[in-house]
């Protein structure tokens, strides 16, 4: 039908009544694209292109400048890429424009399969006692040689460490939250320990806090689809 954006399989639909009049509307065989931004009240409207996928997934490709390449940015990158102040509600501060005015994505249907999917997977990926069993994992800035520590809860998070350990030059400021520079002290290595298992405390990997790939930590966008890699890599 011409007024629906289906998903392969007809089990992705936006109605034509949640599209109405969102700007620069486009469809593509799984997705749809529309106008985005994100205000910062310093350096003003950074705008961008979102891509709503058929999985759920959420992809930006920013626009702020004629030469930025910023591309297949997480909505939460992009946040902390336009130099928003109040970081990490990218669900609040990235926005759409819906009939001529900026209209936040919580109040928008584009999360509803974003929302589901992260509902599916967590409800999927979860130990016995309710709590999901990825543990913390941490990645070494390359400026300061200073280990930082990264939270694997939600698939935004495993996005985001994802894409820092793919990065050999990531650094400190990369991070789209918990505000912190190279100047910030290191984790003491006695904290370091807590990853939070829900097995051990101090456990140093069990099958109840690494996760081997599952609809949180794996990506359609990247060859390596799982996070074996994560777990290689990371340090005991």
């Amino acid at each position: 039908m011409e007024n629906e954006v289906e998903r392969e399989g007809g089990s992705m639909i936006f109605s034509e009544e949640e599209l109405i009049e969102v700007s620069g509307l486009k469809k593509g065989i799984d997705f749809i694209e529309v106008t985005c931004g994100c205000t910062s009240h310093r350096y003003g409207d950074a705008v961008g292109r979102l891509r709503v996928f058929s999985n759920g997934d959420l992809e930006i490709t920013c626009e702020c400048t004629p030469g930025c390449n910023e591309d297949k940015l997480t909505p939460a990158a992009f946040e902390k890429h336009s130099g928003r102040e109040t970081a990490r509600k990218w669900k609040n501060n990235v926005w759409v424009i819906v009939n001529g005015e900026k209209v936040s994505l919580s109040k928008t249907a584009l999360l509803k399969y974003y929302n589901q999917a992260s509902k599916n997977a967590n409800g999927a990926n979860r130990s016995l006692n309710g709590r999901v069993c990825h543990r913390d994992e941490f990645v070494r800035c390359s400026r300061c040689n200073k280990d930082r520590r990264f939270r694997l809860q939600t698939k935004e998070e495993c996005r985001i460490h994802h894409d820092a350990l793919a990065d050999g030059n990531w650094k400190c400021s990369d991070l789209p939250y918990d505000r912190i520079t190279c100047d910030d002290e290191e984790e003491r290595a006695s904290r370091r320990v807590y990853r939070g298992c829900t097995r051990s405390p101090t456990c140093k990997g069990c099958t109840s806090c690494v996760c081997f790939g599952c609809e949180i930590c794996r990506f359609s966008d990247c060859s390596c689809q799982t996070c074996t890699d994560f777990t290689r890599n990371a340090k005991a």
